[in-house]
């Protein structure tokens, strides 16, 4: 062909992409044919924008969806676990001293998983592994303001205006902390349960926290991060997340990087360690 031939159109080239009921049906959000009626409402996002037509075509690798304005998570190879870290277990995948680790749980994958965050060995309660980078430096940086909830068993009798002194704000050592909530759940006559949701990722927070109002914690429990529950898992137990709380969090990592992030709090760690 010379430089001045046009090529001839070629009519049995492959159109580009994948169609989106395709996409959403392999990605397990309902069936194609729903798929489409899902489209054809308008439910329907990619990249930000509502798509109507039945066949708009996207690259499911780079493509973001979502419906009803919740994430959908179109890469299979992507997994994301919910453990109840039971106390005794050090948040690492190789502890150099030797103590009981995260292996014991990733290594019952295909995938390689990771923690998202930590857990002292001393705090049991709700972690999260997965093999979803993007998604865990989102959760895990105190920058991005992801909530976590913890309840703790307190030394002494916690009253109302000392929940009310940790929400305001107190000094520590490497400078001011206020919870983003707290409410005292119950008072016997020598201990107390706080609950206490924040984002602060400083280094085992929590319990400075309340041993700066006096009342040390004999025990901790992460019940929530983000838009996550413990339930009713038991020490030790996991399980995958539904598809419901995948498209959650993706929601919420979205949602997050479409604004500037804060400067990021002073640290012990360069990850979130709330204990």
């Amino acid at each position: 062909m010379t430089p001045f031939e046009i090529p001839a159109w070629d009519d049995n080239a492959e159109p580009q992409g994948v169609r989106l009921q395709k996409v959403m049906a392999a990605a397990g959000v309902a069936s194609r044919r729903v798929s489409e009626q899902l489209i054809q409402a308008g439910r329907v996002e990619v990249n930000g924008q509502i798509v109507t037509e039945l066949g708009r075509r996207i690259d499911p690798e780079n493509d973001l969806v979502s419906v009803d304005g919740v994430a959908v998570q179109l890469d299979p190879a992507k997994r994301y676990v919910m453990l109840n870290k039971p106390l005794g277990i050090v948040s690492s995948l190789a502890d150099q001293y030797g103590r009981p680790d995260l292996r014991r749980y990733t290594e019952q994958y295909e995938e390689r998983l990771f923690n998202v965050g930590r857990l002292d060995a001393e705090t049991t309660g709700l972690l999260i592994l997965t093999n979803d980078g993007d998604l865990a430096h989102v959760l895990a940086h105190p920058s991005f303001g992801v909530l976590k909830t913890y309840i703790a068993k307190v030394e002494g009798r916690v009253s109302p205006q000392t929940i009310s002194k940790l929400t305001h704000g107190i000094e520590l050592e490497d400078g001011p902390i206020a919870a983003d909530k707290a409410r005292l759940l119950d008072v016997e006559s020598e201990t107390s349960l706080v609950e206490l949701t924040l984002h602060s990722g400083r280094n085992r927070i929590v319990r400075r926290m309340l041993d700066a109002v006096g009342h040390p914690v004999t025990e901790l429990v992460r019940r929530s991060f983000g838009p996550l529950n413990l339930g009713t898992l038991k020490a030790g137990g996991m399980r995958d997340l539904t598809k419901v709380e995948v498209g959650q969090l993706l929601t919420l990592s979205r949602d997050a990087t479409d604004v500037p992030a804060a400067e990021p709090e002073a640290t012990d760690e360069t990850e979130d360690i709330e204990e």
